[in-house]
Order: structure tokens, then sequence, then C-alpha cells
């Protein structure tokens, strides 16, 4: 694969395992390489552009994620070292920004949302590690939160 032909969504090896478990198969994440505690999502070229403007849109904007876009030339310095856990396959293709997943499997949007909801979990547990990770009603009312729909 060309060094530039791909940008990378670089994040903690914990989140990206939790996204691989909620993409089994390699068609609907692209390439995916290890490097020591980072996992690295190569996706296509203006993938890193759009990731601001994908997370805000998601709603994700503001919150800090360890989700950091690289382009092609800083992906190429950072890619030596690494172990392939979904080689790149023959035809190259990656996920792009598009409306609907196409028959390469899940596009950028949704690799993104899942992408950040793994990282902020991480987040999450790594300072709050006796906290589930739910946000549910029954949760909330056992925390002594009640949600908004009942204090009203």
């Amino acid at each position: 694969m060309d060094a530039y032909a791909y940008d990378v969504l670089d994040v903690p090896a914990e989140a990206g395992f939790a996204v691989l478990d909620r993409f089994p198969s390699a068609d609907s994440t692209g390439p995916v390489a290890l490097r020591g505690r980072r996992m690295q999502f190569l996706v296509a070229p203006g993938g890193a552009e759009e990731l601001p403007g994908l997370l805000e849109w998601l709603e994700w904007g503001g919150i800090p994620l360890d989700l950091v876009p690289l382009n092609g030339r800083e992906a190429a310095c950072h890619h030596y070292a690494s172990v392939w856990l979904r080689p790149p396959g023959p035809e190259g293709c990656l996920p792009a920004l598009s409306l609907t997943a196409g028959a390469a499997g899940v596009g950028l949007a949704a690799l993104v949302s899942a992408l950040a909801n793994a990282c902020h979990r991480v987040r999450l547990l790594r300072y709050v590690p006796d906290q589930p990770c739910s946000f549910s009603y029954a949760s909330r009312m056992v925390a002594g939160t009640r949600p908004r729909s009942l204090t009203s």
C-alpha cells in the first residue's frame, strides 16, 4: 500500500480491541495495525482532516477523546514497528466518508462513532474504575440520580 494513500485514526489499544470485537470482519474496519499500546485504523485519504467536523456532527465535539488523526505523511512516520491485526487487502478498500456503508464495509462515520464511544469508555474506566458504563434509567435510579423525564 502506498505510504500516502491512506490516513490513520490512532486510538488506545484497549479501545481498538473493543471496536474490533464490535466489527469482527476485516471488511468492516479496513486495515488495522497494533503499535505498542496504540492501535491504528487506516482510512481513506482525507479522513484525518474530516475527523473534527465528524466528531462534532456525531455530538462528540468538546469531549476529550484519545482519538488522534494522522494524515498520510504523519501516518507513514508512525507506521514502523507495527503489527498487522487486519492487513490491507489487494483491493485497498478503506473506510471513507459516505452517506451509507458501501460493499467494502462500514463507512467512516460508523467507524468514528464506534471509536469515539470506545475511547470514551476507556477514559471513564481509567478515572472511575468502579463505575459501571451503563447509562440506563435503572442504573441512574440505583445511583440515586433520577432521569430528567422522571423529575419534571
